[in-house]
């Protein structure tokens, strides 16, 4: 039994409404720029059918600009519950934006308030509008003037340690017609250093009545359910910890559900989805979708004797044959591993593990 299991009210096993879209998990899968395309989204998909997923965040400059819409836009009409993620200072553009992420399908706009990288930022974008609340509450109103679905956003806790401002931010999100929020429990200085300050999460969700999405530090079970213990929140969003590992959604989901562990995924496994993960891409971007693979395959390659070996050799494929025969050949040296050393003691495998991730 997980630590704070009991002290989790029912709602976590129920739906969450967020405006007018009622969602089934109160577990969603993070924007993640580079990662959470239609290929990654497709298997996060398969073991989380009913959680809410995000397209990588998407310029509204540059949409306005475009006499055709980019490929980070493209969702596949299957994948619902979906949300199209949009960035910009511009409360026109991104009202604009927004009606084309409606035609294109998607359940609920959401506005990236927090990136915290320097091109985003010196544009006006990200977590810049934390210093901006005015412009930002202006931008929410002029999204939610706009469509007919939930404007969301997602933002962090303020700039910097002596600029903690999440409280009156996020209360002026929702007065401006935001229908949820999601807080990344770090400052923009702290970009993904350091914890999560999980405590100012509970205070937002202290001061709004909009639901209130978690988001930091959240890259097991036992780490979300310790989260919403602490914050109260009316559910998690994971982020990180999904990268190489498209299981962690699912698995936190079925829990909320059922008080129940799913069996985690075996190297083998991972290592099996890791090609399909290939494979997806190639189909999808050509060789830019193998030049992209090369960071995913080298996330799935951990936890197994001959880790790090694999690793140095994926992030330097260059077609999908180079990385199938670097998996294929971790898959039979992990199956003839295992078989060689069934009599070993789960401790002494664990320290053989180590030495070789």
């Amino acid at each position: 039994m997980i630590s704070g299991l009991s002290k989790l009210p029912q709602k976590y096993a129920e739906p969450l409404t967020v405006g007018n879209v009622i969602l089934k998990s109160r577990v969603l899968q993070s924007p993640l720029s580079g990662v959470t395309d239609l290929v990654f989204r497709r298997l996060v998909r398969r073991y989380a059918p009913d959680s809410m997923l995000y397209t990588e965040m998407i310029s509204a400059t540059d949409l306005h600009h475009r006499s055709a819409l980019p490929k980070l836009m493209e969702i596949d009409r299957h994948e619902t519950p979906i949300s199209i993620q949009l960035f910009d200072c511009r409360p026109d553009f991104l009202a604009e934006a927004a009606q084309k992420a409606v035609a294109e399908g998607a359940d609920t706009v959401d506005i990236n308030m927090g990136c915290p990288v320097n091109k985003i930022t010196k544009k006006g974008g990200g977590s810049s509008l934390l210093r901006q609340p005015e412009l930002a509450a202006q931008i929410v109103r002029s999204v939610v003037g706009a469509v007919d679905i939930p404007v969301t956003v997602k933002t962090r806790i303020g700039w910097d340690d002596a600029e903690i401002t999440i409280l009156d931010f996020a209360k002026r999100m929702e007065d401006a017609g935001a229908k949820m929020i999601t807080v990344h429990a770090r400052t923009r200085s702290q970009g993904y250093t350091g914890n999560a300050k999980w405590e100012w999460i509970r205070k937002v969700k202290e001061v709004l009545t909009i639901p209130v999405i978690a988001n930091g530090d959240i890259f097991s079970v036992e780490a979300a359910i310790a989260c919403l213990v602490q914050t109260g929140a009316d559910g998690v969003m994971c982020s990180r910890g999904t990268l190489g590992y498209p299981f962690l959604v699912g698995e936190v989901d079925h829990f909320l559900k059922t008080g129940e562990y799913l069996p985690k995924p075996t190297a083998i496994k991972c290592l099996q989805v890791a090609k399909e993960h290939l494979q997806g891409l190639w189909d999808y971007k050509g060789i830019r979708g193998i030049r992209q693979s090369r960071k995913h395959m080298t996330w799935y390659a951990k936890g197994f004797v001959g880790a790090a070996a694999l690793r140095d050799r994926l992030c330097r494929i260059e077609s999908v044959q180079d990385g199938f025969d670097c998996l294929d050949a971790a898959i039979e040296q992990i199956a003839n591993f295992q078989g060689e050393f069934q009599a070993i003691s789960p401790e002494d495998m664990a320290e053989m593990i180590a030495m070789q991730q």
